[in-house]
């Protein structure tokens, strides 16, 4: 167990850079070593300057120019050996940078599509750029800065101890009383950094969120509710700030004072000249510790604030490896060749996860190869969950879905989207031109065959009442056209990609009156020879399809033709019935006009 949690957190996740890491840590502690040892060599030349004596050092007399050559050599070398451990670990920051937002972006690839819908992009960006660059500041400044926190310190006490034990311990003792003091700075700061980190995250759900919807904040909102979820999270991260801010900030403040290099240094000023009047202290133990002890001082200092940064990347890290550890969808590596086009749902139910109530409870049908199938049911009865398990959104909970009695786990990704094009309810197009956005179906296809499908899918002659026809640029999200032209664009593209199964998901949601019939039409021919499940809600277009499976909160209740099912006066009967009033509905009575 223990070894298990080793592999997890920041110190693992920041591997694959430990050699850069390590060096830079090494020349951190060589600069830092130094710069005490030029320190030390000035506390012995000032001694012996004003002591009128030679300078020796192992048996060498030194003049003052050797000892300004000396002091000079070992200044450069810790400046130089600063600057090289800070070269290096930026390096290897931007190389972990790298490593990480590759990893993270195959790996997204991999997993349940539904997984990112669910989560959302705000939260998957703040992983990929937030956390990656959190970690990045670690590794490129934080790493030298630990290894001269524990080395300067640690090699200044020993010293002081061999010099005279007296000033160490006045130096320890003030070090001590400001780590007590910042404990209180530090106390349930991993409650208040998740609660600041998560209403970080929220903000950046707000902001995509409100960005997205902003055609329907200018229509329908008058300003007093279209900021409020935005204005709730920054509030909320106002409150966890002020809280963190006022549960730490008198004892950050005060631990930071004392450790800073003036208390320290007034404590061995106290302790030297109470030892000089005792005379039991040598001129050159007091001047070496009033050197070294605010070195020592500097050197701890930045400890508080690599604490902090320590925590924070920590939190980083375990985010990014909670997305590296979501399960990727199972690949077979044996994948098998699909020849027959039947889709069968054997005993498939389906939860998603962290949600105990199932969507789907034991599913059981079948598609014959060249048939239309139609999903009916109440809203909710879980239709378009069963669309979207087909291209392995989400895998199944238990049971399997077949195509040519394979399991889909058994064939690879890109055989499943070769064999099947999906037309959902949310369509999504490109900042690109219209010509772009229906090619992308197949990249081979010639200039003909992308005006064929758009003259299937009725949306033709639209795009050459354009001033630039088919260049012309369909928008962020396809926000030039309109609900229905954006529908038709993407059975384009199915009709484009010519598969054998077909899955429409509302595909005629957005279709108005005159053309609706037309695009039934043109879908009709599209699925001729072909294996189509069809999921609508005007159930006049899925009248004379082959099957109809009727939904009922996530059971099938009925299964039948049109006809056969209205004589059972069930579930469809009473869909059908409600369907036939609502087309008569009349906007100045607000009922049927029978």
């Amino acid at each position: 167990m223990k070894k298990e949690k080793q592999k997890r957190g920041l110190w693992a996740i920041i591997s694959p850079v430990k050699f850069k890491i390590r060096i830079a840590m090494l020349m951190s502690s060589i600069g830092a070593i130094s710069l005490i040892l030029s320190l030390l060599l000035l506390s012995f030349a000032l001694t012996h300057i004003l002591l009128n004596t030679p300078l020796v050092i192992f048996g060498v007399e030194l003049d003052l120019f050797n000892t300004i050559l000396l002091l000079a050599t070992l200044t450069i070398l810790a400046f130089l050996a600063r600057l090289g451990s800070f070269m290096v670990s930026h390096l290897g920051a931007f190389h972990l940078e790298q490593i990480l937002r590759t990893k993270l972006s195959q790996h997204l690839a991999t997993v349940p599509l539904g997984y990112i819908i669910s989560n959302g992009s705000g939260a998957l960006k703040k992983v990929v750029q937030d956390d990656v660059k959190t970690l990045h500041a670690f590794v490129a400044d934080s790493t030298p800065m630990i290894a001269k926190s524990i080395i300067a310190p640690i090699t200044t006490l020993i010293i002081l101890l061999i010099i005279d034990y007296r000033f160490a311990i006045a130096t320890l003792s003030v070090f001590i009383l400001g780590w007590i003091t910042m404990s209180f700075a530090l106390k349930d700061s991993k409650v208040l950094r998740q609660k600041y980190e998560q209403s970080q995250s929220d903000i950046n759900k707000a902001v995509i969120e409100f960005a997205q919807a902003m055609p329907v904040v200018r229509t329908f909102d008058d300003g007093t509710t279209s900021f409020k979820r935005y204005n709730d999270a920054l509030i909320d991260y106002k409150n966890n700030l002020h809280h963190w801010m006022n549960v730490s900030a008198f004892s950050a403040k005060l631990g930071m004072i004392i450790l800073s290099p003036l208390p320290t240094l007034i404590a061995v000023l106290i302790t030297g000249i109470i030892l000089l009047n005792f005379n039991s202290l040598e001129l050159f133990a007091f001047i070496s510790a009033l050197f070294l002890s605010t070195g020592m001082a500097d050197a701890m200092m930045p400890l508080m604030w690599i604490n902090n940064h320590i925590k924070k990347s920590q939190t980083s890290a375990l985010k990014i490896q909670e997305v590296l550890e979501v399960k990727s969808l199972e690949i077979s590596k044996e994948p098998k060749d699909v020849k027959n086009f039947d889709i069968e749902f054997e005993n498939v139910s389906f939860k998603y996860d962290n949600v105990d109530n199932y969507t789907l409870k034991d599913i059981s049908f079948k598609v014959n190869q060249g048939n239309v199938t139609a999903l009916v049911g109440p809203s909710g009865a879980g239709k378009s969950t069963v669309a979207k398990l087909i291209p392995r959104f989400w895998d199944v909970t238990s049971g399997a879905i077949k195509i040519d009695d394979i399991n889909i786990k058994e064939i690879s990704s890109e055989t499943l989207m070769n064999t099947v094009s999906f037309v959902f309810q949310d369509t999504f197009l490109f900042q690109d031109t219209i010509y772009n956005n229906i090619k992308m179906a197949n990249l081979n296809a010639t200039d003909e065959e992308i005006i064929n499908a758009a003259k299937a899918a009725q949306i033709h002659d639209f795009i050459l009442s354009l001033p630039n026809g088919y260049e012309t640029m369909a928008g962020d999200r396809g926000a030039n056209l309109s609900g229905g032209q954006k529908q038709r664009i993407t059975i384009a593209r199915a009709i484009l990609r010519n598969t054998p199964i077909i899955v429409l998901d509302e595909a005629t949601a957005f279709a108005d009156p005159e053309n609706e019939e037309e695009i039934v039409k043109a879908l009709a021919n599209l699925t001729v020879n072909k294996t189509v499940i069809m999921i609508a809600h005007r159930l006049s277009t899925i009248k004379d399809s082959d099957q109809i499976i009727v939904f009922d909160e996530g059971k099938i209740c009925e299964i039948g033709k049109h006809e056969e099912l209205l004589k059972t006066k069930s579930v469809y009967s009473n869909l059908w019935s409600n369907y036939e009033k609502a087309s008569l509905w009349n906007l100045e009575k607000g009922v049927d006009n029978e």
